[in-house]
């Protein structure tokens, strides 16, 4: 069975979206506390990443939220406040590298096998599964990127689509751990310090 394709969404350079980058410790439930804080103040988070660092006891989340409605510093100052956020850095777009990752599967019999796969190298994409009907393709790249990539497929009939949340990093030499972090481990601080 073939489905409709997901609406696009729609480029409009004068969005208010913003994709922040934040540090937080690699405990439990901090996802959830900072996904409900988006919600309590009416942040519409558009993609949400979360995944680990080159430190063992720390996250990044890359959230990307659209702020046309409450100012963006509004929710920055909430987070600073959540006890296991330890750093937030909002990412510009020229100054930051930023991917997806898409999985589709694509209706691929003996007839259009050849145009998908042409389609596929055409967006340096790859091929990671082939069943006698359909096979399962690989992007990754920025929203404009793999929104063309699925227009262009779509009239071969898409069976199934599933993509990531984007992930991002500043570019250039510098990392946003580089510089001083709080401490992550708060039961050695005691009261005195």
């Amino acid at each position: 069975m073939t489905y409709p394709t997901p609406r696009l969404r729609e480029h409009d350079p004068g969005d208010n979206r913003h994709t922040l980058s934040v540090l937080v410790e690699n405990k439990p439930g901090v996802l959830v506390r900072v996904a409900g804080l988006f919600s309590r103040r009416g942040f519409n988070i558009e993609s949400l990443a979360v995944g680990p660092t080159e430190h063992g006891e720390i996250s990044r989340m890359t959230i990307v939220v659209n702020c046309a409605d409450h100012p963006l510093e509004q929710v920055t100052k909430q987070l600073n406040k959540l006890i296991n956020v330890l750093k937030i850095v909002e990412l510009e777009h020229a100054a930051s590298v930023q991917r997806e990752l898409l999985l589709v599967k694509v209706r691929a019999d003996t007839d259009s096998r050849s145009k998908v796969l042409e389609t596929v190298a055409l967006f340096r994409a790859k091929v990671v599964d082939v069943a006698p009907d359909a096979v399962t393709v690989e992007a990754t790249g920025n929203r404009d990127k793999l929104d063309a990539l699925i227009r262009v497929l779509e009239p071969f009939g898409i069976k199934e689509l599933v993509q990531s949340g984007m992930v991002a990093l500043g570019r250039g030499g510098k990392s946003i751990t580089d510089r001083a972090l709080r401490p992550v481990d708060r039961a050695a601080g005691g009261a005195g310090q």
